[in-house]
């Protein structure tokens, strides 16, 4: 849907709805913390209005995002029926970890995912036998995967 130009545009994770809101005030001036409060977004693809600054939505505001959800995931569903040769030439393009890891066993070499490699570190920085050294080698390389993640 077409937004004005100017307009705030976001993706809201929860709903998974993309939102868009017109620009404050023209004049200039900020708005007072009320007028904050009250501004609402307007959901692009006919949501309605979600209070931002809530904690909590409405049942009806709830029951639609569920709705959508719903709807795309049976329409993702409809599509895979519709095409299963798609799926099944990704399903041959890619392998599982698992017979991955079976194969790099077979040749000597171990394959750690990102997750294993940051649980070590992370257990090299908490040990009492590591050295300043190595800590600080853990941080910076955590930081690394962190950041990717």
């Amino acid at each position: 849907q077409a937004v004005p130009a100017g307009s705030h545009v976001r993706l809201n994770l929860q709903t998974g709805e993309r939102e868009a809101k017109l620009p404050d005030s023209e004049n200039g001036r900020s708005d007072t913390r009320e007028e904050r409060r009250r501004k609402r977004y307007r959901g692009a693809a006919g949501l309605g209005k979600v209070d931002v600054d809530a904690n909590s939505f409405t049942s009806q505001e709830l029951k639609k995002a569920l709705a959508k959800m719903k709807e795309s995931e049976k329409a993702e569903r409809k599509v895979r029926r519709e095409f299963p040769a798609q799926e099944e030439e990704v399903r041959k393009k890619f392998r599982p970890i698992e017979q991955l890891k079976e194969e790099f066993e077979k040749m000597n070499m171990k394959m750690e995912t990102d997750y294993e490699i940051m649980v070590k570190l992370i257990s090299k920085f908490n040990s009492s036998a590591s050295t300043l050294d190595e800590k600080v080698a853990a941080l910076y390389d955590l930081e690394y995967y962190v950041h990717q993640v």
